[in-house]
């Protein structure tokens, strides 16, 4: 049984108590498919608040773009407002191989979180036609991100740390690729800071299609965009455990 299945309706119709009963009790049955510690990072995200919601109606000002004049907002039909990514070709030059169009969301740090969005590839079809999700940001030298590319391989359709040098895989499972269209799409990230464990998923939100294991950046910053193409977003949904500056 997939962990992920439980996500959205253990927490919900047990009770956290109960809930961690029943999870323990998978652990040390005959199919100890899920550690305690899984068990209870499973139903904690039950109890993450809703800390910043947008569906682009409004302004953008809490984003905070790496390039002037590359991200605005559109209106598409019933959907409304976007966040449009809309140059390819990049103004920024990071020190460090990484990529090039991102917005940051400002104001907002977090430890472990999920986030939640809708988005659209707006770049002709191609080997590495792609989008990016970014999180753990500490400066523009440090930080996470995931790479959800049309056809994968070591550099493309994986989940990258970028540590004061060139980005380096950390995947542990991927798939064959992400299989983009111009239509819109689901994607999710969950991440628990303290077991280190990222999660990705791409429509289906109950199997991931990428995982990775890491605890270089506990906390930080999000952001959306991708490494050299273009993108649209929407309905953006962050839930987690805000981050309480040290004194």
């Amino acid at each position: 049984m997939n962990v992920s299945l439980f996500r959205s309706s253990v927490g919900r119709r047990l009770g956290r108590s109960a809930a961690r009963t029943l999870l323990a009790s998978l652990v040390f049955g005959s199919a100890a498919w899920l550690s305690l510690a899984d068990a209870n990072a499973l139903v904690a995200q039950e109890s993450w608040p809703l800390v910043y919601e947008t569906d682009f109606e409004g302004t953008t000002d809490e984003w905070r773009p790496t390039e002037d004049g590359t991200w605005e907002i559109r209106q598409e039909g019933e959907r409304g407002g976007t966040y449009h990514q809309f140059r390819k070709e990049p103004t920024y030059q990071p020190e460090h191989r990484s990529p090039h169009h991102i917005a940051w969301l400002d104001g907002i740090e977090v430890t472990s979180f999920r986030l939640d969005a809708k988005v659209r590839s707006t770049h002709p079809d191609y080997g590495h036609r792609d989008v990016c999700l970014f999180f753990g940001r500490q400066d523009a030298s440090h930080f996470y991100y995931v790479h959800l590319a049309k056809q994968g391989d070591d550099h493309a359709n994986q989940i990258f740390l970028v540590n004061g040098a060139p980005r380096t895989k950390i995947s542990l499972t991927t798939t064959t690729g992400t299989d983009w269209d111009d239509a819109w799409h689901d994607v999710r990230i969950v991440r628990d800071a303290e077991s280190g464990r990222i999660e990705v998923f791409f429509d289906d939100m109950t199997k991931p299609v990428m995982t990775a294991e890491d605890k270089h950046f506990t906390w930080g910053a999000i952001g959306l965009g991708s490494f050299d193409d273009t993108s649209a977003w929407d309905d953006v949904r962050l839930y987690g455990v805000k981050r309480t500056p040290a004194p």
